[in-house]
């Protein structure tokens, strides 16, 4: 599912609105969760995204470890990569990675975004702090910005989504970002969906009476 625009729970407004506000490309996916939004949310914080298959993250990593490989030393990669790691600390998990926390509605609402060129075929970053992100306007570069944003759905239901956006700065970045988009657009949603399963598995199981996690081990 692709759309340009995003129902924002309750009808409040989205920090995702307020981190990339205008955007040309953008991928959304939702799932349904037998469980209640506080739960849904701390699964999603929970969530180590280092088990998740995701080609943006894995450059991000191999990234990340690039100067010490010409050096011809190795960086051992983190045991884990959580989401809340991200906004909590700074986390050393985190350390070197272009990802950045935009914005954190406790309960409701995570966003995070990063600017490179995935166009390429060796992912080039370029890392803008959170306070720079939305303003950020050199050319030749992609703003890619995600949110989990959980909704309330019926008595102890929620529906979390799962939006990624980008935002290219200038007209050629853009013929560029597009031609990549219409390869691997459907590659990311196979992504989210992953990644709402993930999330939705974790949070069903705390929901779960104790004798039905023993009685489903």
């Amino acid at each position: 599912m692709s759309t340009g625009s995003t129902v924002a729970p309750a009808g409040g407004s989205l920090l995702l609105d307020g981190a990339l506000p205008e955007f040309g490309f953008s991928r959304l996916e939702c799932v349904a969760l037998a469980a209640a939004p506080p739960v849904a949310y701390e699964a999603v914080r929970g969530l180590d995204l280092l088990t998740i298959d995701s080609p943006l993250l894995n450059a991000a990593m191999s990234a990340r470890g690039l100067p010490d490989r010409l050096r011809g030393r190795s960086m051992p990669s983190p045991p884990s990569l959580r989401v809340a790691d991200l906004f909590d600390t700074a986390g050393e998990a985190w350390e070197g990675q272009p990802w950045v926390a935009l914005g954190d509605n406790p309960g409701r609402e995570l966003v995070f975004g990063a600017v490179g060129k995935p166009w390429r075929a060796s992912i080039e970053w370029r890392r803008v702090e959170p306070e720079h992100f939305t303003s950020f306007g050199e050319a030749g570069w992609a703003k890619m910005a995600a949110a989990f944003v959980v909704h309330p759905y019926g008595t102890r239901r929620s529906l979390l989504t799962y939006e990624a956006r980008t935002a290219c700065t200038d007209p050629a970045s853009t013929t560029r970002f597009g031609r990549y988009w219409t390869l691997v657009s459907p590659g990311v949603g196979v992504v989210l969906r992953g990644t709402l399963r993930a999330i939705k598995a974790a949070a069903e199981q705390r929901s779960r009476p104790a004798g039905s996690r023993i009685s489903d081990a």
